[in-house]
């Protein structure tokens, strides 16, 4: 398993969810999940939230359906 680092959130990205972003190429993105790692930094959710973050800012892991996002990424709770 990975290991969040200072300001670092680790999330499991929700399959049910999806949302459809509205450009010339349609395409579905996903930026909602529940976080299953905090960076030491990390002061506005914890382990087990649901979360949306901003779609362009996460960065996937090898391990299927896991990105890492800066905690300034997050949109909602």
């Amino acid at each position: 398993m990975y290991k969040a680092i200072k300001d670092r959130i680790i999330i499991r990205l929700d399959e049910s969810e999806e949302r459809i972003l509205r450009l010339p190429d349609l395409h579905k993105i996903r930026n909602i999940g529940q976080v299953v790692q905090v960076g030491a930094k990390v002061d506005s959710v914890k382990i087990g939230d649901k979360v949306i973050f901003h779609p362009y800012d996460e960065i996937s892991l090898p391990e299927k359906n896991l990105v890492v996002v800066r905690e300034k990424s997050l949109l909602a709770t």
